[in-house]
């Protein structure tokens, strides 16, 4: 049966948590917040937490609250952070510190700008692709030998799986990887796109499936 669709109201922020980690003190405001201005919080798929239904006089104050925390928030422009499992550090399956991955991926990207949308990345601690690397414009899978890239998977009406590029690959090599992906991915990209769609297109760095 369908159902009409219900109008957004409101304003939103979200938080950016990397590795989908909420640090006790963000709680504790959030909470607070939640309860003097009334909004609600979704826990998205990108795990990161979003604010929404805020009145639009009261996103600033809100803003500048969280900020003083060192809270970052999304938008246009960033380079994404990573979607991760929970890898080694609380699954017996992990075969890799996720969290640690994720952070080195931050450290080494979290500074570019002009990032356009839809360009995506997740990490996984074992070939279970719990955080879904395989439907992700970047997915990079832990294995006992190294690390397996993909490229160019997406999920939506139509998914895809990813390509694999590269094999058993050590960090700093996979970090390569993304700096290259990134930078086809901005040169191709006039406004936003997959990667899905430019597997093909001369002159992309890894045209093979490995």
């Amino acid at each position: 049966m369908s159902q009409k669709k219900e109008s957004v109201s409101g304003k939103s922020l979200t938080i950016l948590l990397p590795s989908g980690r909420l640090p006790g003190e963000v709680i504790r405001k959030v909470t607070g917040l939640k309860e003097h201005y009334r909004f609600d919080l979704y826990l998205s798929t990108a795990q990161n937490l979003r604010l929404y239904n805020l009145a639009e006089e009261d996103v600033e104050p809100i803003r500048q609250e969280l900020s003083s925390l060192g809270v970052s928030f999304k938008g246009p422009g960033r380079f994404p952070l990573a979607r991760v499992c929970i890898g080694s550090q609380g699954c017996n399956l992990g075969l890799c510190d996720t969290l640690a991955f994720s952070d080195a991926v931050a450290e080494r990207f979290g500074s570019r700008s002009g990032v356009k949308p839809k360009f995506k990345i997740a990490v996984s601690g074992c070939p279970a692709a719990c955080s879904g690397p395989l439907l992700t414009d970047i997915g990079i899978v832990a294995t006992r030998q190294g690390f397996d890239v993909f490229v160019g998977g997406k999920g939506g009406a139509r998914p895809a799986v990813g390509r694999r590029i590269v094999r058993q690959a050590n960090v700093e090599r996979v970090l390569e990887i993304i700096g290259l992906i990134a930078d086809f991915h901005a040169a191709k990209t006039p406004t936003k796109q997959r990667m899905s769609k430019l597997l093909d297109e001369p002159g992309f760095p890894f045209p093979e499936e490995v």
